[in-house]
């Protein structure tokens, strides 16, 4: 299928994707002032961050009845009011209201997620083309456009509240492209005739989404501030991290659209975890800003393919009238790990510093190597 054609396939999708990375890209780039805003020190400001994933897992198990009962605008609806939240952490002025602006957050992208990537799945089986990575690599240029901006913002003297209100103003703008004729997601609830249960498949799915995001969304969170407070560099240079790893995983994501159908997937997701595992040992070892850029590259390159390929996998082995709510499972199991990862990090970091932290991530990352095999053996 030619390119144009498939950015039009996957238009709504993308546009969604993209703008949840902005979102999150400028979170992560400008949490350094917002932890100076709360005074904060690493471990209380993980301590706040749980608030994310509850919120999060809550609208993940609401999303399938959001998206029955919104129809073609499940996706528009939902991604808007994520975009709504985000303005929230950006305006708050004293720590106790940090935790509920970050339930916002939480509850807004775990309903997005959901519905996201269940719309990907279906109109990856009706076109027979591989679109995940594709999407994926939305949210990570997504992201690394959010960190940049929000880095520029920040240098010009701009607070958390005019930052993050003119970057969630910027995703709106995007998030319109999410609107179509039909948008309509099939197969959110269970049918007659199909089997109760969903087996393993999205419970290992899941479970290997789960270590990617929480290694990725680790490092974007906490990138800005190991760069600027263990390796000492500017904000201009802390908020380049989260934008290097991100771009890096953009691009990787857009190669990873060609390997998707030449290499075997669970090749893909063993030799990303092994090279983004050598990766985050790198930033952990960085003696300089430049060194923790390197293992950014690295550790992104090898993220890239891990959880777009796994919802592919997840989706093709499902059962096809069931494959939306597959999907959804092993998104809420993986989101776990998506907003675990930078609360999880930041305890380590309180205990032992941030270079424990990133060298915690490479460990668990080699744990995808027990579990890829497993979800071979479904095929």
């Amino acid at each position: 299928m030619p390119a144009l054609a498939t950015l039009r396939l996957s238009r709504p999708a993308l546009a969604s994707f993209a703008a949840m990375g902005v979102l999150w890209g400028t979170f992560a780039a400008d949490l350094p002032d917002i932890k100076t805003k709360l005074m904060l020190d690493e471990q209380r400001l993980g301590l706040l961050l749980f608030m994310t994933p509850a919120a999060a897992i809550l609208a993940m198990m609401a999303a399938p009845w959001l998206g029955r009962h919104l129809g073609r605008l499940a996706l528009p609806v939902t991604t808007l009011a994520m975009v709504l939240t985000f303005v929230l952490p950006g305006q708050v002025a004293v720590w106790w209201l940090f935790p509920l602006a970050m339930l916002g957050c939480g509850a807004g992208t775990g309903a997005v997620d959901v519905l996201m990537n269940a719309r990907v799945a279906a109109l990856e089986q009706t076109s027979g083309q591989p679109l995940m990575n594709l999407c994926f690599a939305a949210y990570s240029f997504g992201y690394a456009g959010g960190a940049i901006l929000t880095g520029a913002l920040r240098s010009g003297g701009a607070g958390p509240a005019v930052v993050m209100l003119t970057m969630a103003a910027l995703a709106g703008l995007v998030g319109l492209a999410t609107v179509e004729a039909d948008g309509r997601i099939d197969g959110l609830q269970r049918q007659k005739g199909v089997a109760a249960g969903l087996g393993m498949v999205p419970v290992i799915g899941g479970a290997i989404i789960l270590i990617a995001f929480l290694t990725e969304n680790a490092a974007e969170n906490w990138s800005a501030l190991h760069i600027e407070e263990t390796l000492h560099g500017s904000p201009a240079h802390g908020a380049l991290g989260p934008a290097v790893l991100a771009l890096t995983m953009a691009v990787a994501r857009l190669g990873g659209q060609g390997l998707a159908q030449r290499v075997a997937p669970v090749r893909l997701i063993l030799g990303g975890a092994l090279v983004s595992a050598v990766g985050a040992l790198v930033v952990a070892g960085a003696a300089s800003p430049a060194w923790a850029y390197a293992g950014f590259i690295v550790m992104g390159m090898g993220s890239s393919v891990i959880s777009p390929t796994a919802f592919s996998l997840v989706a093709s082995l499902a059962e096809p009238a069931a494959r939306a709510r597959a999907v959804a499972r092993a998104t809420m199991l993986g989101y776990f790990g998506y907003f675990i990862g930078p609360p999880a990090v930041g305890f380590v970091a309180g205990a032992f510093g941030l270079r424990a932290a990133f060298a915690v991530t490479a460990a668990v990352l080699m744990v995808v190597w027990l579990l890829a095999p497993r979800l071979a053996r479904r095929s």
